[in-house]
């Protein structure tokens, strides 16, 4: 069951819970292997956040990317009614050869210490080739 300390007292009162059973391995990282969502109201699901910059660029290197994919789905949540504590879910896609601990450093950056289920997927290529990460999340308020 959930470890309150990870998610703070308030969650509970939103209707997320941490599921994390003890039979099974702990997370490798700063995730989650469940949210459990009940009693919410609406839910978010945003399409692949990437790394274009308000005026239209794409930065060059991975962490500026990863840091232009995170305001961007800030920009959404907030946009919606929502914060990065509402976020449920999240699965990045990243192209090879990129260096992961950097994706994972920006993304916990982002979530303030926040839990959500979390997937990691490497993948030959995005849309476009410029672009060397790509992010969606689902949030529920």
């Amino acid at each position: 069951m959930a470890d309150p300390t990870l998610w703070g007292d308030y969650l509970p009162y939103m209707g997320i819970t941490q599921i994390d059973p003890e039979g099974i391995a702990p997370p490798v990282a700063r995730f989650t292997h469940g949210v459990l969502a009940g009693g919410v109201e609406r839910i978010l699901h945003t399409s692949g956040m990437l790394p274009i910059l308000p005026d239209g660029s794409v930065p060059q290197n991975l962490t500026a990317q990863a840091e232009a994919v995170w305001s961007n789905v800030l920009a959404v949540l907030v946009d919606a009614g929502m914060a990065i504590t509402n976020v449920v879910s999240i699965t990045t896609y990243v192209v090879p050869g990129q260096d992961l601990a950097t994706i994972m450093s920006v993304r916990d950056q982002a979530l303030e210490g926040h839990l959500a289920a979390s997937t990691l997927v490497v993948v030959p290529e995005l849309a476009q080739p410029a672009w060397l990460v790509e992010v969606t999340v689902v949030a529920v308020a």
